[in-house]
C-alpha cells in the first residue's frame, strides 16, 4: 500500500451563503482571526504528512493562488520595516506544501471536482479530499487520524461527526456498524433524511480518503438533469462491491460553510489566540453583562 502524499481541495463553489461578502472574494479566503479558512485546511494536510496539494478552482478564485504563492513585494516591505516575525510567518505559507491548480469550469458537483484532478493522481494512488467548509480543531489532525484507519483497512475512509437528530436533514447520514473504537463499516448512506427516518445521528463530514475504486465509480455516474456528479452517489455504488469505513474523529468540528458555524469558529479561535485572547475574553464578559 502506497503512502498518501496528495490531497485534493475543491474550492470552485460560489459561496452564495456569504453574499455579498463573497461577490468579489472566495468564501475560502474569509478570515478566522488572521488566517483564511483555506489556510487551516492546508495546515491540516501538511501536519498529516501531505506533500502535494491540488486545488480545484473556478472563476474568481485567483486570490487562493496568490495567497499560497511567494510575495516578493510584501516580503521586501516587511524586511525593510524590520518585521522579521511577520516575515517568517508569511514566508512559511508558500512552503507548507507543493501546490497545483486545476480548473472546474462549471460547478458540476463535488464528484466532478475530484475527476478534474484525476490526471494528477497515479492509477494506483489513494488520496485525501478536504472540502472547504469543515475545520476540525484537534490535537492530532483529523486527516492524520483518518490515515491510520486507511493504513489498517486499505479502503475508502470518510470522516463522521454526530449531530442532534433534528439536524440530520441537512446531511448525508450513515447506517453503520462499529468494527473498532470509533471506526465503523458503512452499510448505507441516506441523503438529508427526515429526522424521524434517519438511520443514525452520524453524518458525513467533508473529509475523505479515496481509492482508485471510488474514482472508477465516479466515472460511471451518468449526469442527470442537474448535470452534477456527487461523491455520495459513487460511495453508495462502491458499498455494493467493497467496504467503506467511517471514523468518528477526535476534535471539534466547525461548519464554516454556514454563518453561525463561521462565527463559532471565530469566537473559539479568538479565545485561544495569544495576541487577542485576553482582551477578547474581557470584551465577551462585558458584553454578556449588558
Amino acid at each position: 500500500m502506497n503512502p498518501i502524499t496528495k490531497v485534493i481541495i475543491p474550492v470552485a463553489g460560489l459561496g452564495t451563503r456569504f453574499l455579498p461578502a463573497t461577490k468579489s472574494q472566495p468564501k475560502e479566503m474569509l478570515p478566522i482571526i488572521d488566517k483564511p479558512i483555506i489556510h487551516y485546511l492546508v495546515e491540516e494536510a501538511a501536519r498529516s504528512g501531505i506533500s502535494d496539494i491540488i486545488f480545484v478552482t473556478g472563476r474568481g478564485k485567483r486570490a487562493i493562488e496568490d495567497y499560497f504563492d511567494f510575495s516578493p513585494e510584501l516580503e521586501s516591505a516587511l524586511l525593510s520595516n524590520n518585521k522579521k516575525d511577520v516575515l517568517k510567518e508569511v514566508r512559511a505559507i508558500s512552503k507548507l506544501a507543493r501546490f497545483a491548480y486545476v480548473r472546474q469550469n462549471l460547478p458540476k458537483g463535488d464528484g466532478d471536482a475530484i475527476l478534474c484532478a484525476q490526471h494528477l493522481i497515479g492509477p494506483d494512488e489513494s488520496v485525501g479530499v478536504l472540502f472547504g467548509d469543515d475545520i476540525v480543531d484537534s490535537h492530532i489532525p483529523c486527516l492524520a487520524q483518518m490515515k491510520k484507519v486507511f493504513e489498517k483497512y486499505g479502503d475508502v475512509v470518510i470522516a463522521l461527526d454526530t449531530v442532534p437528530h433534528q439536524e440530520t436533514k441537512h446531511y448525508g447520514v450513515v447506517e453503520a456498524v462499529e468494527v473498532s473504537k470509533n471506526v465503523y463499516e458503512i452499510k448505507d448512506i441516506v441523503e438529508k433524511p427526515d429526522p424521524a427516518k434517519a438511520p443514525s445521528n452520524m453524518v458525513i463530514v467533508g473529509k475523505y480518503i479515496i481509492t482508485p475504486a471510488l474514482i472508477e465509480e465516479l466515472k460511471k455516474i451518468k449526469r442527470g438533469k442537474t448535470k452534477e456528479i456527487r461523491t455520495s452517489e459513487a460511495l453508495k455504488m462502491l458499498l455494493k462491491k467493497r467496504p467503506v469505513y467511517g471514523l468518528r474523529f477526535q476534535g471539534k468540528r466547525y461548519d464554516c460553510g454556514s454563518k453561525i458555524g463561521f462565527l463559532k469558529a471565530t469566537v473559539d479561535f479568538a479565545l485561544k489566540h495569544p495576541s487577542v485572547k485576553k482582551e477578547f475574553r474581557k470584551y465577551l464578559k462585558e458584553t454578556i453583562k449588558k
